[in-house]
């Protein structure tokens, strides 16, 4: 089947192409890639590779950059066979929540709409469809931008090694950036926004005394961590868009001996660099009652927000436009989770997230990606591509 030479040809040419596209999800998703397995995210990488060059050519440039204890990061410019001089930088992790074995358990499958497995939706399916519709587009020999492609190995666990290379990536690469992470939400919304996030470790140093001999003597960091979680917690403003969640909590030695350390995970999610400057006031300030006990603060903000800016909004309306064209609806959404395009919105980048699976269950053992999804996001994908190559400025 060959596709003609018009994007609203490009979904009957995807459609044609479902079994291939499933059998190359299925193929992926049972690639283990656990963030914290170096050696099979090198294998899972290499295979990516492969595939990627089997499926739409060889990169004409190719970077790898390491990262400490986890998957390398690649880059891969994917010139466009007619030319152009414009430049889209497609932003894919490769890395997996699950730990090794888990496909023993729960092997890749299909049953009739839903494909399952380990990854299958966040976000093994996104880079198929990223594959797929560059293949359509350049089988329609209809114009596409060239298409600068981040693998990313350590997404899952903050991108804490590939933070300065995904934006290093994006300044040089002066176009919008496609972020093939999952869409949101039953009828797969894009997303526009995404809240930035923070994760803080709070320790307590008390002194230790005999509960029962003496209760006044020493300090009790418990004591003081009850009050430090109640001050945390009232600092949510869910009007603003701010959670504040003390989720992991220890402390103590013994019931009869107040405790000399006790200590707490944070997690934030806010929706504007304002509200992230007020909780970094709200942690400045936590002060024990106890003079003889001391609060540290460590940790920071491990992804900026995604705001939902003019050039975000701009983007998906020429999503919006090109759905319309092929007899599909698409949303857009905000959503609390991040990814790596919040460092992309934070550099001025006009960023449409959500172009991956639609389905559910991130990080969830339910997860699963529809194919019908992938055959229409796929489709979509090819078409903002073709749209994009008029080099009409949206950056920001």
């Amino acid at each position: 089947m060959t596709a003609t030479g018009t994007t609203t040809d490009l979904l009957d040419w995807v459609a044609g192409h479902r079994d291939a596209m499933v059998g190359d999800v299925l193929a992926y998703v049972g690639i283990e890639t656990p963030s914290d397995a170096p050696a099979l995210l090198a294998e899972g990488l290499a295979w990516v590779e492969q595939w990627l060059g089997e499926t739409v050519g060889a990169p004409t440039a190719r970077t790898v950059h390491p990262t400490d204890g986890h998957g390398d990061v690649a880059v891969l410019d994917l010139e466009a066979p007619l030319g152009s001089d414009v430049w889209v930088t497609a932003l894919c992790h490769y890395d997996t929540v699950w730990a090794a074995g888990t496909i023993a358990a729960r092997p890749a499958a299909v049953d009739g709409d839903r494909m399952t497995g380990p990854g299958v939706y966040d976000m093994k399916a996104g880079l198929v469809q990223l594959a797929w519709a560059i293949r359509a587009v350049d089988a329609a020999a209809l114009p596409r931008p060239n298409i600068r492609l981040l693998l990313n190995g350590d997404e899952e666990v903050g991108s804490k090694g590939s933070r300065t290379i995904i934006e290093d990536t994006v300044r040089r690469t002066d176009g919008p950036v496609l972020v093939f992470e999952a869409s949101a939400g039953e009828h797969g919304a894009l997303k526009t926004a995404r809240k930035g996030v923070g994760l803080f470790d709070i320790e307590i140093t008390g002194v230790e005394a005999h509960a029962g001999l003496d209760p006044r003597a020493g300090a009790s960091a418990v004591d003081e961590l009850a009050r430090v979680v109640l001050t945390l917690h009232g600092a949510t403003d869910l009007e603003a868009g701010t959670s504040c969640n003390v989720g992991v909590v220890a402390g103590g030695t013994r019931p009869n001996v107040r405790a000399g350390h006790a200590s707490a995970a944070l997690d934030v999610r806010v929706s504007s660099s304002e509200e992230a400057d007020r909780i970094d006031g709200v942690l400045a300030a936590l002060t024990p009652e106890d003079p003889l006990a001391t609060i540290t603060v460590h940790g920071g903000w491990n992804r900026p927000v995604m705001e939902r800016t003019e050039a975000n909004v701009a983007l998906f309306a020429r999503a919006e436009s090109v759905a319309r064209g092929m007899g599909l609806t698409v949303e857009e959404t905000a959503v609390g989770g991040a990814s790596d395009g919040n460092f992309a919105s934070a550099l001025g980048r006009a960023v449409l997230d959500g172009l991956g699976a639609v389905g559910d269950g991130a990080h969830a053992r339910h997860e699963w990606a529809s194919v019908q999804g992938m055959v229409e996001r796929t489709a979509l994908a090819a078409g903002v591509l073709v749209d994009l190559a008029s080099g009409t400025d949206v950056r920001r």
